[in-house]
């Protein structure tokens, strides 16, 4: 029998809508996320016109989970003059659309995933941002799209000459065209209050500062410099030279480049690098990185000698692709940087477990310890790193001979780690049974490629509600060829704060593995927002029929590369996208969230 209202009140939510004062509705609404906001407009017409002017009151709007059209930015910005920060992805808008979100009041403004934009983006930020203090653009110009408008390097240093109270600026141009400079003469455009820049890519040529008669009438702008980031062609002792002797205000220098061949002598970063930067005594920062296809073959445990000596405010470190450099090297950082709590090591051919013997009977205040694709490393590294008691983050990726013992260790004597990387070791599910028991509040979990672990460890580790499957957010278990059904169920019923899950790579999951995950019950409790299925081949054509709704109602990604998810036409696909506008589903087989491949997608 149907039950009805007491005492005459309002029977529908419409109703009850109308009878609240129209300020204390729109007090309420602005409470509200915007993914909640829009599900109210259409209820009822008081509470579209509610819906509207909250939407026009807020300050601060993060829309990177979400890529919208042009329509539904519109209908988010319309009206809406006291917007102040704004993160958006742009996949799906184009240069029309500029007007709808540059505004004048724009003080924060994070352009992601700029596919279709063309250099008038840059004209239009000028033209209509002038108070912006923080800009940062991930944008990919492609040679194939005929770009009408005036070259990118001309119309970021118009950007530049507008924006004159930028203090930090992010320019990322992820796909390269050797056809087109993006950042020639800039040094000279910089803002006198710029304080934090990133550009990527420019040439070493580009980077360095230009020689200006320095006086106390004519300070160049970039001397406000402190943080500086470079992702080069290559790096070189003249332009770490150049660098150290221009900004005397720098304290984080992060420098990556990616050479196909190996420098020349006179083209390359030497000892004589190194000892250019131990003049920069204030830095407190330091990464310097080289891609997989060559090395850092000329600085050896001399330059980190001299730079140890000379930086001892260091705090955080990375070092990558220096082959040449041995445990006496890395050491040296360890103990002569009393403050430094971060270190990172990539691809470190000559690091072994003699490197960390000593953090026993040392002080250490390190809390992130990452050390990647260190093949030496044995699971005595782990047992030594596990003396660290206020360790936070523990990546040890690629570390092959990492094995139980020392998983073990981790286990049992680091209690406050939050993410813990393990992908490649040589763990079983013997160590898996120790992990299970520990009390770290662990959040981030990857066993990625860990062969020898199977359904029995996983349904063991997350098994009951355990600190660890209380409190994960983000799994990776992708490429374990013996990860089943069986270990996917034990994951949905414990870990109910799960958020992000890959399992890339996991040829025994099936179709029952999708729908349990994104069942009705589950996602009432939190949902997956982030979901990676490629190369999972058990997973039938039919499964698309799991993403309907109300299934896995807060996903916003999902990978489907490589699986019989993927037709021969786009149709389920297409509509499935349509069905729901806030889910990104990827078929070229992108890591989780398409953070950078993004800008060779196929489609």
């Amino acid at each position: 029998m149907e039950k009805k209202p007491h005492g005459g009140g309002p029977s529908t939510s419409s109703e009850l809508a109308e009878r609240l004062p129209q300020a204390l509705l729109v007090e309420i609404l602005t409470r509200l996320d915007l993914y909640s906001l829009c599900s109210a407009s259409p209820v009822c017409r008081t509470l579209q016109a509610s819906v509207s002017q909250a939407l026009s009151s807020i300050s601060s709007l993060d829309l990177s989970a979400f890529p919208p059209t042009i329509q539904i930015l519109n209908r988010i910005l319309d009206g809406n003059n006291a917007i102040q920060c704004l993160i958006l992805d742009c996949s799906r808008l184009i240069d029309s659309s500029l007007t709808e979100f540059a505004k004048e009041g724009l003080i924060d403004l994070t352009l992601l995933k700029c596919y279709s934009f063309s250099s008038s983006i840059f004209l239009t930020i000028g033209e209509k941002c002038h108070n912006l203090r923080n800009l940062a653009l991930d944008i990919a110009p492609h040679s194939n799209k005929k770009d009408t408008t005036i070259p990118y390097n001309k119309a970021i240093i118009q950007m530049l000459h507008c924006c004159s109270k930028l203090e930090s600026l992010a320019l990322k141009f992820q796909v390269q065209n050797p056809n087109v400079t993006y950042f020639n003469s800039i040094w000279q455009a910089f803002p006198k209050t710029l304080k934090t820049l990133l550009l990527q890519p420019i040439s070493n040529k580009q980077a360095k500062i230009p020689i200006s008669q320095k006086s106390k009438n004519n300070i160049p702008n970039y001397t406000s410099l402190i943080s500086l980031t470079l992702v080069l062609d290559i790096i070189s002792d003249e332009l770490i030279l150049s660098l150290s002797s221009n900004l005397p205000n720098l304290t984080e220098l992060n420098l990556e480049d990616n050479p196909s061949d190996q420098p020349n002598l006179d083209e390359d970063l030497t000892n004589n690098g190194f000892h250019f930067l131990s003049f920069c005594h204030n830095l407190t920062q330091l990464y310097l990185t080289r891609g997989k296809q060559t090395t850092f073959q000329r600085v050896n445990d001399v330059g980190i000698f001299l730079l140890s000596e000379g930086c001892k405010k260091l705090v955080s470190v990375r070092l990558g692709g220096f082959s040449k450099v041995t445990d006496a090297g890395y050491a040296c950082i360890i103990h002569s940087c009393k403050n430094l709590r971060k270190i990172e090591i990539i691809n470190a051919h000559f690091l072994s477990d003699l490197a960390f013997l000593d953090l026993v009977n040392s002080d250490s205040s390190i809390v992130e310890v990452r050390l990647i694709s260190c093949n030496l490393l044995t699971s005595e590294t782990a047992v030594s790193l596990a003396s660290c008691r206020n360790l936070q983050v523990l990546d040890l990726s690629g570390c092959r001979s990492i094995a139980d013992s020392g998983l073990i260790s981790i286990s049992t004597n680091l209690q406050n780690l939050i993410i813990l990387d393990l992908g490649g070791s040589d763990i079983t599910d013997t160590g898996l049974y120790s992990l299970a028991c520990t009390n770290s509040p662990i959040s981030s979990l990857t066993l990625k490629n860990c062969k020898r672990i199977s359904d029995n460890g996983i349904s063991q580790l997350f098994r009951g509600k355990t600190v660890l499957s209380s409190n994960v957010t983000t799994l990776d278990l992708g490429y374990i060829p013996r990860l089943t059904d069986r270990g996917i169920k034990v994951i949905s019923e414990n870990c109910t704060k799960l958020t992000n899950l890959s399992l890339r790579g996991c040829y025994s999951i099936t179709n029952n593995s999708v729908a349990r995950l994104g069942s009705v019950d589950r996602v009432m409790n939190c949902g997956i927002k982030m979901l990676d299925f490629c190369q999972c081949n058990g997973i039938l054509a039919d499964g698309l029929r799991y993403f309907e709704k109300p299934s896995f109602r807060g996903l916003k990604w999902v990978g489907i590369g490589g699986t019989r998810l993927v037709p021969r036409g786009n149709g389920r696909v297409l509509e499935l996208v349509n069905e729901r506008p806030g889910l990104m589903i990827c078929k070229d087989g992108c890591e989780m969230g398409c953070k950078t491949e993004w800008a060779y997608h196929s489609s």
